[in-house]
């Protein structure tokens, strides 16, 4: 009989399509999968450290989850990921439960390392970040119900923005070859995918390291020819790096959806020049200009930090203003995490953490009520919904519209009885209602995709 593993996967997407890189490497080794952890031989955490709160996550899971080497049947522990890149001597020595650690870029080799393990060998896997790990014949055992997957498009950052540690966990900007994505997104979509979500760190400069420019758009161009796939959504657009080959990418290709995560981190011109940032307000004013220039139904997404070293009330009433004047369709905001090794750790002015939790507050507070303005300037349209899944025990699907990415965003709720509708259906609805984020609709005549 196969060993149990439970996989816990912490933190981002761009984390998730590495968890499911090493899941497929796992099943296809012999090993099957438990949601138990009491039935679990072993337990596998893909970690997350981008702030404080991800590091706190990542550590009281390990901790929960070594207690069943006591009360359980677990045999190894292996945790992975960035806290792992970042504290792997200090997890061996203050978490002796744990018998494996693999760094970000060490995950193609989890089958080797957890064969050692059990064989009572302890590992730390920590590889150089100046690669990629090996994932063409990996393949990816998916675990986002199927319909939608993540397409990570390259790994690292070079942008060392003053708060931001991922360069020191994940390395330089490294592109994965096109020619390995379009066929990565080929499997996927083969085995049911109808959207597909580009991420990386920043998936604008796609290419620039092993093309020498950006090629994002001709790697979109490209998806969309891909028979079978519906959608295309792209996150994490840094907005000095949007342009117009990009916008018209976005226009002429019919799968691309008009939507864009395009990450400003603040609406001062001092904050974003204390950030590292590489754009102030007239700059992001002008590319948000072009884009619903060109896409007027265009939907943007934006995240803020709040209360960054120096923030002053003015500095904050600045952010304030300025996400009352642009109007973003979707915001996420997060206060400031002090992260040790980043310039901004070392910076006068740190905030008491009550101060950035209630500068947060307002943030939300102002962008619940831009949400909602806007949801309601929907009501009476036409929009196309994924189905997600069916409302327990109503007669109402959830779905989401090409407005709404999963997990952060907001859904669509249809109407119906059960089994009119499947998961993955695409079904235009017609908006009936609005809440502050989410909305209601009714199918159309139009029949389910």
């Amino acid at each position: 009989m196969s060993l149990k593993i439970l996989f816990v996967s912490l933190g981002c997407d761009k984390n998730l399509v590495d968890s499911e890189h090493m899941l497929s490497r796992l099943y296809r080794d012999g090993f099957s999968m438990t949601d138990s952890e009491e039935e679990a031989d072993i337990i596998i955490v893909n970690t997350c450290a981008f702030i404080e709160s991800a590091k706190e996550e990542s550590i009281e899971t390990i901790l929960q989850m070594a207690a069943y080497k006591e009360k359980g049947r677990l045999k190894a522990l292996l945790a992975t990921g960035c806290l792992s890149q970042r504290y792997a001597r200090q997890i061996r020595e203050q978490i002796p439960e744990v018998d494996g650690v693999l760094g970000t870029n060490s995950y193609d080799d989890i089958v080797p390392v957890l064969h050692a393990v059990l064989d009572g060998l302890p590992q730390t896997r920590i590889d150089d970040l100046d690669d990629l790990p090996d994932d063409e014949e990996a393949g990816r055992l998916l675990t986002t119900a199927g319909h939608y997957a993540y397409l990570k498009i390259a790994e690292g950052c070079d942008k060392h923005c003053s708060y931001c540690i991922i360069p020191k966990l994940r390395g330089s900007y490294r592109s994965v070859p096109m020619i390995k994505l379009i066929k990565e997104a080929r499997e996927l979509v083969s085995q049911g995918v109808r959207e597909l979500i580009l991420v990386a760190q920043e998936t604008t400069l796609y290419g620039s390291d092993l093309y020498g420019r950006k090629m994002l758009p001709e790697l979109l161009d490209k998806l969309n020819d891909i028979e079978g796939l519906r959608w295309i959504r792209i996150l994490y657009a840094y907005p000095e790096e949007i342009d117009q080959e990009l916008i018209q990418a976005m226009v002429r290709n019919d799968k691309v959806l008009h939507y864009i995560d395009m990450p400003i981190q603040h609406g001062d011109d001092e904050i974003l020049r204390r950030m590292g940032r590489r754009t102030n307000q007239d700059d992001i004013r002008k590319k948000v200009a072009m884009l619903r220039g060109a896409m007027p139904d265009i939907a943007i997404r934006t995240t803020v930090i709040c209360g960054f070293p120096g923030e002053t009330d003015q500095m904050h009433q600045n952010l304030l203003d300025f996400i009352d004047e642009m109007q973003f369709d979707r915001l996420g905001a997060f206060a400031y995490s002090q992260e040790e090794d980043t310039p901004a750790a070392l910076f006068a002015g740190q905030l008491d953490q009550k101060v950035k939790e209630a500068r947060l507050a307002r943030v939300m507070e102002k962008q619940q009520k831009i949400n909602f303005a806007m949801n309601e300037s929907l009501v009476g349209s036409d929009l196309e919904a994924i189905i997600e899944g069916k409302v327990a025990d109503e007669p109402a699907y959830v779905g989401r519209t090409y407005r709404d990415a999963p997990d952060v965003d907001g859904y669509i709720f249809v109407s119906g009885e059960n089994d009119v509708f499947h998961t993955g259906d695409l079904v235009m609805t017609h908006v009936s209602g609005a809440y502050e984020y989410d909305l209601i609709g009714e199918p159309t005549d139009e029949s389910s995709q």
